[in-house]
């Protein structure tokens, strides 16, 4: 699927919405899928990491060391060491339209003191994934940005520059996997999240709740009595920003599986939508979110809820719970005068037993690979001082970049809950997912469409969950066999 293609189909599916939500801004959002390394990767792999140090590497410590073309790789430069004399200018596009102006500039500040030849400007972009796939196909966009989901994996090598070998950088940083392509890897992500769910910890606690639910029905009537014993919003669904409705997505394989290899097996299966006697699997994620809102325990009108006017009410024990990535957390206690009321909780799905959290990373840094070679190396200067030395991961709550990193305190509750990522693909079938899902129109991940047609059949009682998860499965087949894809019985 090319990336105009893409295009196409995401303001076709944002257009055909009877509501005004899904394909909308995700200006503040920090994470957009959850492949990544697991956490027992990121403790049991510190010696490795440490053996790949950048910052005490020999043969890093000139600036002779560089590719063909002129421009190292991350692995092999060292910040504050290397390119003393480089003089550069280079722009930033983000997402974080609110905090673009304090806390990045603050790190842009930072950076210019260790190389003052070098400017960092950011931009920050509303609507940023429609309106930066836009501007990569016209270029001209800048030197460093967050890289868009839209962009395929065989698609990486076209805009971004390769910034070094998936086994070299795989020993030292978390979730490479996801911006990797044959070998190369193009983008390292802005730290990482697990996936759960915020709420609001005095308002579950008013309303007689003293267990966190382990299952859906478990959670759906958590959700009823918090409706009934407060005056809060049991969920907010957040329908109205579009982008986040796509942690729903995410859970539907670690969270809800408990196996790494399922995101990679999901194109071969057959009916993999369909409901399982224990509950787990895609169905079981989605039914939580149909229930959720046909028996009205979310926000009276989801059309016009509010991201921004979210955060406080969260706080403010207005709202109960939210199911975004861990990264949201730190944004909801620093929203008002509450932050100890905020907790994170894993989604309620259990497995044999036992709970999974999927992994994985934020939005992946990639730099222009039609930049010049000197706003590269500076590009590579700034990530790089990033990821291993800004106090960003600190500040966000995220899973550092690089595996001998400590985890945020909030995953302190994620006690006895296993956190796993999705493996790599197998060679071969790196873009395979991706075909199956656009050749379906199902559309996981893609704008966030498939949580906003359930919320809408829920919300207006048109189509049942099992009727949509059938239609679902008849496109997942009608792809697999157009696609010639091996479908396992």
């Amino acid at each position: 699927m090319k990336l105009k293609r893409l295009m196409a189909l995401s303001m076709a599916a944002v257009m055909t919405l009877s509501l005004t939500a899904c394909g909308g801004s995700n200006d503040d959002t920090s994470s957009n899928n959850t492949a990544a390394t697991d956490s027992n990767a990121s403790s049991t792999d510190n010696n490795a990491a440490a053996d790949n140090n950048t910052t005490t590497d020999d043969a890093a410590s000139t600036d002779g060391d560089k590719t063909a073309e002129g421009v190292p790789t991350i692995d092999k430069i060292n910040v504050g060491e290397d390119y003393k004399d480089l003089t550069a200018s280079i722009k930033i596009l983000t997402n974080r339209t609110d905090i673009v102006d304090t806390v990045y500039a603050g790190y842009a500040e930072q950076f210019m003191q260790i190389y003052p030849n070098i400017s960092v400007e950011y931009e920050a972009v509303t609507d940023y994934e429609e309106a930066v796939t836009l501007r990569l196909t016209a270029g001209g966009w800048g030197d460093i940005m967050f890289i868009p989901t839209s962009v395929p994996k065989n698609e990486l090598s076209t805009y971004f520059q390769p910034l070094g070998d998936y086994n070299t950088l795989d020993a030292i940083y978390n979730f490479v996997d996801e911006k990797t392509f044959e070998g190369n890897v193009y983008g390292i992500a802005n730290g990482g999240t697990a996936g759960g769910i915020a709420y609001n910890k005095k308002v579950w606690k008013d309303a007689g709740i003293t267990e966190m639910p382990k299952t859906p029905d478990e959670f759906l009537d958590d959700l009823q009595k918090i409706k009934d014993n407060t005056d809060a919003v049991p969920l907010y669904t957040n329908f109205s920003a579009g982008w986040t409705m796509g942690a729903w997505d995410q859970y539907i394989e670690c969270a809800a599986t408990g196996d790494p290899d399922f995101h990679n097996n999901l194109p071969h299966m057959k009916d993999p939508f369909t409901k399982r006697d224990d509950m787990t699997g895609p169905y079981a994620v989605y039914y939580v979110l149909y229930e959720s809102v046909a028996r009205k325990l979310v926000e009276e009108d989801p059309a016009s809820s509010d991201w921004e006017s979210s955060k406080g009410a969260i706080n403010r024990g207005e709202i109960a719970t939210m199911v975004l990535g861990s990264w949201a957390v730190n944004q909801f206690k620093e929203a008002g005068d509450n932050p100890d009321d905020i907790g994170y909780m894993p989604f309620p799905i259990t497995v044999n037993g036992k709970q999974y959290a999927g992994s994985g990373g934020n939005y992946g840094y990639g730099i222009n690979k039609d930049a010049s070679d000197d706003n590269k190396i500076a590009s590579l200067l700034y990530v790089k001082w990033l990821i291993e030395e800004s106090p960003m991961f600190l500040d966000e709550g995220s899973i550092p970049a690089r595996k001998d990193g400590e985890f945020p305190s909030v995953l302190e509750a994620f006690d006895g809950v296993e956190l796993i990522a999705n493996s790599p693909a197998p060679d071969g079938e790196e873009d395979l997912f991706d075909d199956v899902n656009n050749e379906s129109e199902v559309g996981i991940n893609n704008n966030d469409y498939p949580d906003c047609e359930i919320l809408e059949a829920a919300l207006y009682g048109t189509r049942t969950l099992d009727e949509i998860m059938a239609e679902w499965n008849q496109k997942w087949s009608s792809a697999q066999e157009s696609l010639g894809v091996e479908v396992n019985k």
